[in-house]
């Protein structure tokens, strides 16, 4: 099993146990220590992963962080544990005043569910107020384990990982910057957009004529590149991976993959991530209705969409694969049965 599908695991797996963690230091054993195991470090080596390591300061000695990440016996990561269920504030943390009495490069300040990883970027020595790096275990994402796999034992380099931080923070940061202003445009960014092609002065009237119309460009162009990448996919799929139980070809020319259709597919590939590898799922678009399949297999189906211009319809499949279509109000309907697709995609496995 490769790192990823060990991360993906175990990220599963961590739902499952909550329930039966009531204490701090069960969430260290239970979920924390597991953790540091899938990034190659020996747990029970007190010279790779020091517990209740001693950060002195000033004149308070035997100050103790968590666990320490040895490398060459000093201190590398810091790391400090909650209980799963405390929130993560790094001005009431123990890791924020500890990191400048240590040679550590990184802090990793953890409930077992969410990570975030800090350093010292903006000032030296002094361990920066947000993290550069943060993610979820149980909703983790691609490239989120592509940076989280720089800190496994057997690639992690220093120096590598302390530039890609940099980047990694402040691409981070842009990204909360952009999404802001595509959801709620500040006048600043309208006037910036606005003046490249109002023929006149911007005036306030102006803005607010152009405040939705630059929303609603950069919503399209989101949903267009999507669109276009999930078409390609699908072309490519269908290219290359073997058929199996293909129905009867139906032409081309009276098969029309609608915009409804392609959303669907993506809401239901975005409801069952946590249960498969959404690669599994395949869109196979039909003159009556659309089919949603695991693994592209026609006796494997997940659903249907049965959308027409005046009526959304969703096909679901119980144990014996008997059909039941339901109407929905909107597309985000489909979300209400989110338990119903799981449960058929189980029967499957």
């Amino acid at each position: 099993m490769d790192f990823k599908d060990e991360i993906r695991q175990f990220g599963k797996r961590v739902d499952r146990l909550l329930p039966q963690i009531k204490t701090e230091e069960a969430t260290k054993t239970s979920l924390i220590l597991p953790f540091l195991r899938i990034l190659g470090y020996d747990v029970f080596d007190p010279f790779e992963v020091h517990p209740e390591f001693i950060a002195d300061i000033g004149i308070k000695k035997g100050e103790k962080v968590d666990y320490a990440i040895l490398r060459e016996e000093k201190p590398t990561i810091l790391i400090e544990c909650k209980h799963y269920a405390d929130g993560l504030d790094p001005h009431n943390s123990q890791l924020f005043r500890y990191f400048h009495t240590t040679e550590a490069k990184f802090g990793l300040l953890t409930n077992g569910i969410e990570y975030r990883f800090y350093t010292d970027l903006v000032t030296p020595n002094k361990m920066d107020e947000k993290p550069f790096f943060e993610f979820k275990i149980s909703d983790i994402r691609d490239n989120e384990i592509q940076e989280l796999r720089k800190f496994h034992k057997s690639v992690f380099d220093l120096d590598s990982i302390s530039t890609a931080a940099s980047d990694l923070k402040y691409s981070t940061e842009l990204t909360i910057l952009v999404t802001a202003e595509m959801q709620h445009p500040t006048d600043e960014f309208v006037r910036y957009f606005a003046k490249q092609v109002y023929p006149s002065v911007v005036t306030a009237k102006i803005l607010e004529q152009f405040n939705p119309l630059v929303k609603r460009v950069f919503t399209q162009i989101v949903h267009d590149q999507i669109a276009e990448r999930l078409k390609s996919a699908l072309k490519k799929e269908t290219d290359t991976e073997e058929q199996t139980a293909m129905p009867l070809s139906e032409p081309d020319s009276l098969i029309v993959t609608t915009q409804e259709e392609i959303d669907g597919f993506l809401i239901v590939k975005s409801i069952l991530r946590k249960e498969i590898e959404v690669g599994r799922i395949f869109m196979r678009d039909n003159q009556s209705y659309c089919g949603i399949l695991l693994d592209d297999n026609n006796r494997k189906p997940i659903c249907r969409f049965y959308f027409t211009p005046n009526r959304l319809r969703l096909g679901l499949f119980d144990k014996e694969k008997k059909e039941a279509k339901v109407d929905l109000q909107q597309l985000d309907d489909i979300y209400h049965y989110a338990e119903q697709l799981a449960e058929t995609v189980t029967n499957y496995e």
